[in-house]
């Protein structure tokens, strides 16, 4: 949906100039950051990622570019720091973020193409690999960490409130059982366990028995949702007048606080009863899309996993020409 993402936040990017900059918050392979550098000439891009891996194969990739790009290693709501830094050593992207705030920002949530392509991450369920799941496969806690030492009410908490697993605490009871006789150390085991335990009937109606499962455990791991509550504050904070920001969710646990959030920036604080907004309490931001945009089904033809995707993108209301 490059496309799509580029002409959300084509009307500031192009108006701010040579001033643009648009922030990618899941930079991963670059792909969409590679598309707004090539449609916007005169835009400069910062890009962040918690994953080392991707975020040197990225920074090979768009090397062409120069320094019109900046690559950022860190978690996407801990970006403020490493930004400032930057800005600090008069990195370009970074000072004129600082400066003008960020004319676009996109964020495509949930794990990468790349991370889930690559097998020994432990992403996928369809092939035996370490039970890992880290997006920072340098720090934290593992897949494995969580099934051998979490108690049954917080695996069956996870697997039911992120996995949105009817049978939770069926599946929670096996891990347990399962775990004293070995620890577990592989997907293979964990899938066989979610074949022997979902019922025959879910599991010819419900997708593959082991997709809930594992997007919870990835949830816990990258701690996903925490991070997005987190970010979405802070990059409208950092959006100049005009400024877009575009969230695309590939979860209803996701969507929902993407939706929160952006219905709290929209409202007006003035006081109930009043006739009239208050300026000072007027609401700073509006949105762009009416609900939630879906992929068009050419879209989901070229690339099925963008089915699941939920679109939403905002913008701060005020004159582009006050930066």
């Amino acid at each position: 949906m490059r496309e799509r993402m580029a002409s959300l936040i084509q009307p500031p990017v192009e108006a701010f100039g040579k001033r643009a900059v648009i922030l990618d918050g899941t930079l991963g392979a670059g792909g969409h950051t590679e598309y707004f550098l090539t449609t916007f000439p005169d835009a400069m891009v910062v890009g962040l990622d918690r994953d080392e891996h991707s975020l040197a194969a990225a920074r090979k990739r768009l090397a062409p570019f120069g320094d019109r790009f900046l690559g950022l290693y860190c978690r996407f709501d801990q970006f403020e720091g490493p930004l400032a830094d930057a800005a600090s050593r008069e990195v370009a992207p970074a000072a004129a973020a600082v400066a003008h705030g960020f004319a676009g920002a996109l964020f495509d949530l949930g794990v990468s193409s790349m991370q889930l392509d690559q097998v020994e991450r432990g992403f996928a369920y369809r092939v035996d690999a370490p039970l890992d799941m880290r997006m920072d496969d340098s720090s934290g806690i593992t897949a494995a960490d969580i099934l051998n030492t979490y108690s049954h009410g917080e695996l069956a908490r996870i697997l039911k409130n992120y996995g949105d697993e009817r049978f939770a605490g069926k599946i929670a009871s096996a891990i347990v059982r399962e775990r004293e006789k070995e620890p577990f150390s592989t997907s293979g085991r964990l899938v066989e366990l979610l074949y022997a335990t979902i019922p025959a009937a879910s599991r010819r109606s419900g997708g593959h028995p082991a997709k809930r499962t594992f997007q919870a455990l990835r949830v816990e791991v990258n701690r996903e949702l925490e991070a997005i509550e987190n970010v979405i504050p802070k990059v409208l904070e950092h959006l100049a007048p005009g400024g877009r920001a575009v969230f695309m969710s590939y979860q209803s646990l996701e969507d929902k606080i993407v939706k929160r959030e952006f219905r709290e920036a929209t409202t007006s604080k003035t006081p109930p009863g009043l006739p009239m907004d208050l300026p000072e309490y007027a609401a700073k931001f509006r949105l762009i899309t009416r609900g939630a945009e879906k992929a068009t089904e050419a879209e989901i033809a070229e690339n099925p996993r963008s089915a699941p995707v939920r679109v939403r993108a905002i913008e701060a209301i005020g004159d582009q020409s006050e930066n």
